[in-house]
């Protein structure tokens, strides 16, 4: 079974794979980039509202054979300490009236 070796940039820094796992297919290598992205964004958010995540997976020639990206961004719909909306939000459906 091929090798894949998976980088992961935490919004800060970029931790390179050296030890890599085996997996039977590109698709799932798909799925294990896909699926570490969560646990890395809970893992760092404590500290911050906004982060990019993201894992490539590289080949045992070291060549990237597939990236995903996670952009977290949490905020405020209304300021906490008044009470009220900061911003009007926009319509759901603006084709409705």
């Amino acid at each position: 079974m091929p090798r894949y070796f998976f980088d992961v940039f935490d919004g800060r820094k970029l931790i390179r794979d050296e030890i890599g796992i085996e997996l039977a297919s590109l698709e799932d290598v798909r799925i294990a980039a896909i699926e570490a992205l969560p646990d890395i964004a809970r893992d760092e958010l404590p500290d911050g509202d906004q982060r990019l995540f993201w894992v490539e997976a590289r080949d045992g020639q070291n060549r990237a054979v597939f990236k995903a990206s996670l952009d977290f961004k949490a905020e405020w719909s209304a300021d906490p300490r008044e009470g009220r909306p900061r911003r009007k939000a926009p319509p759901i459906n603006s084709a409705e009236g």
